[in-house]
């Protein structure tokens, strides 16, 4: 199993707005390109004193084919709507892991 991690931190007055946009729209339209099985969303708890939250999307897939398609054939546009909806107003960053 493959497991496709993004981090995100994005400021506190848009999280509930984040959270909502990725549960209605954006993970289902990555779901949605059949190359991943599930997700977890997960708040990661930790010093919010800069004012931002910190969110993990998790997504499984079987084999590192089905990633590579999906980076190659859907990443770029995916990740361009979440950029242009919240451009400036967050950091991210991507890892790749291996369940063992």
């Amino acid at each position: 199993m493959i497991i496709y991690n993004v981090t995100v931190k994005i400021e506190q007055s848009l999280a509930n707005d984040w959270v909502e946009w990725m549960k209605s729209k954006h993970i289902p339209d990555v779901i949605a390109t059949g190359l991943f099985s599930s997700y977890r969303l997960c708040r990661i708890f930790e010093d919010e004193a800069d004012g931002g939250m910190t969110f993990a999307t998790q997504y499984f897939c079987n084999n590192l084919d089905d990633f590579q398609k999906y980076q190659r054939d859907f990443a770029p546009a995916l990740q361009k709507d979440h950029m242009d909806r919240y451009k400036d107003k967050y950091v991210a960053f991507r890892t790749l892991m291996e369940e063992l």
